[in-house]
């Protein structure tokens, strides 16, 4: 492995997803589900996207690229649908940690974080970087550690914010959010059609 393509690449990839929605995601998701949980379904989902990028990404997007409008779609639905639920739950709970199973939490932040990254900026950067350096696991290794440790960064600030605002409002704001997201991806996508 080569430390200066970790170092570069993980410089690029953490400052290009600073303030992206998957970190917004990662923090709203760690105030519905144990942070642990979710950071396995965060972790998982970009260890996957990234393998996909280093190995095949430029063929991957060329391949799929009739496909993308499809899984942006597929992304947008499933904002809707945790928008709807979120702000459901923030309407009927009182300050408390929601139980549910670990298979739930962790599926549900690998699937949000899978379909809302596919074919997004980091996944086309680290590809890019894939194809630059001659050093694929370099790459791999520190767009996958710079993506961990965003969504680690989330979820922490997230942790703090409930300290000092109540948990039902911050659920209803990560539900309006999700709702923003869905519909910014949904018109996105329907106007490239």
């Amino acid at each position: 492995m080569n430390a200066t393509v970790i170092i570069t690449t993980f410089g690029v990839i953490f400052l290009a997803e600073l303030g992206d929605k998957t970190q917004l995601t990662a923090m709203a998701l760690a105030l519905r589900f144990p942070w642990q949980r979710i950071f396995v379904g965060i972790a998982a989902a970009f260890a996957l996207l990234n393998l996909g990028a280093v190995l095949v990404g430029h063929l991957l997007h060329s391949a799929f690229s009739d496909h993308l409008n499809w899984i942006k779609l597929i992304s947008a639905v499933l904002f809707f649908y945790f928008g709807v639920t979120t702000l459901m739950h923030g309407a009927d709970e009182q300050d408390e940690e929601v139980k549910v199973t670990a298979a739930d939490a962790v599926r549900t932040a690998f699937l949000m974080i899978l379909f809302a990254e596919f074919g997004d900026k980091t996944q086309l950067v680290t590809a890019s970087l894939a194809a630059q350096y001659a050093s694929p696991l370099s790459v791999f290794a520190g767009s996958t550690l710079a993506l961990w440790s965003g969504s680690l960064m989330a979820i922490f600030l997230g942790r703090q914010l409930v300290r000092y605002v109540p948990l039902r409002y911050i659920h209803r704001s990560a539900g309006v959010l999700f709702l923003l997201f869905g519909g910014g991806i949904a018109i996105q996508t329907l106007t490239r059609l």
